[in-house]
């Protein structure tokens, strides 16, 4: 006996006992059967039959059921979840240091932090220290000692000319007809200003 696993293999599963139990009625209205050294009348097989279709119809409504009671819960959690945050952090504010008040709201009592021990403390500082080296990170005032030494680049101000004329183009010249048998001229960049 095959089990019925997936949602649209239970409702092909049900679509196909209901056509076998019509198609009984239907064509051996008065019939009898063994089967699986059983014997069975129409109305018997209908019958076995019918607790399939029954289960797989109880199926069906429970698994629709269930759907909407999660998405019912999704809402409500999706509403509900940061009032409750909110709420547990004011009563832990308000009550932070009473240890039975807040086991009354059934909150646990904020954990006192461990101080770390010199061992940790120690490795804690090298890690700190190699990880700045690795990374070169340096406080403020070393990266105000830091001076960037330039050489090699002459910088040449600009002076403005005044705004009495703007800058004139110069005519251009037509380039001389090429001669048969001659190389094509090769047209230079213009000089940039």
């Amino acid at each position: 006996m095959s089990t019925i696993t997936s949602t649209q293999s239970r409702a092909s599963a049900l679509v196909s006992v209901q056509a076998l139990m019509a198609g009984t009625e239907k064509h051996f209205p008065n019939g009898s059967f063994t089967l699986g050294n059983a014997a069975y009348t129409t109305a018997s097989l209908v019958q076995a039959i019918k607790v399939l279709a029954d289960a797989l119809t109880v199926l069906a409504a429970a698994h629709a059921s269930t759907r909407d009671a999660v998405t019912a819960l999704r809402e409500a959690e999706t509403k509900v979840t940061p009032l409750l945050r909110d709420y547990r952090n004011f009563v832990r504010a308000a009550f932070s240091t009473a240890n039975a008040q807040l086991a009354d709201f059934g909150l646990a009592p904020p954990k006192a932090r461990t101080p770390l021990s010199s061992e940790k403390r120690v490795a804690a500082a090298a890690k700190m220290r190699s990880t700045r080296t690795a990374r070169g990170t340096t406080s403020k005032k070393q990266k105000l000692a830091v001076k960037g030494d330039v050489t090699g680049v002459l910088v040449t101000p600009v002076t403005s000319a005044g705004a009495s004329s703007p800058p004139t183009a110069a005519p251009a010249v037509p380039a001389p007809a090429p001669t048969p048998g001659a190389p094509a001229p090769v047209a230079s960049p213009p000089a940039a200003h």
